[in-house]
């Protein structure tokens, strides 16, 4: 397992998002017992509005996006995905100020949230997607999994105040 770290953003040098990423990435490979290489760019949002608008048509700032390296197969709703047999399987880019403003919002620390966006773009890599109900339950069970190995609380439970 091997996670390159592009930072562009010196914020999240400040953050550890190259440990963050290692981590994340080495627990969601780890937890579906396979190995694989992930490239992780750190941006602003300035940067993954720019490459939401070229790849998706969006040209807006968005928490995280993903690529992966193999176009993957459909499968049943809710089943698990059929994982790449490839190394390389794909990047993630990142964005430092929605990040924050989400983990704020949600009171949530920082690298939790972080963490917890890595692990699903690191999904997405391997063909997760939750374009439905089914398929978005098998994801967030998986998230939930991973996120408990590394003592990281439940994202999906809302806090009460």
């Amino acid at each position: 397992m091997s996670t390159d770290c592009v930072i562009e953003d010196d914020r999240w040098d400040e953050l550890g998002l190259e440990d963050l990423a290692q981590r994340a990435v080495a627990a969601a490979l780890s937890w579906h017992r396979i190995g694989g290489e992930v490239v992780v760019l750190g941006c602003d949002d300035a940067r993954i509005a720019a490459l939401n608008a070229d790849f998706r048509g969006k040209p807006r700032a968005t928490n995280v996006l993903s690529w992966p390296s193999v176009e993957h197969l459909p499968h049943e709703p809710g089943a698990m995905p059929d994982l790449p047999d490839e190394e390389e399987l794909g990047d993630i880019a990142i964005a430092y100020e929605t990040c924050l403003a989400e983990a704020l919002a949600q009171q949530k620390p920082v690298a939790d949230h972080v963490t917890h966006l890595l692990v699903h773009a690191t999904l997405h890599l391997l063909g997760y997607d939750h374009l439905n109900d089914p398929d978005a339950e098998t994801m967030e069970a998986a998230e939930r999994s991973i996120l408990a190995q590394l003592n990281i609380p439940d994202p999906y439970i809302e806090k009460v105040r």
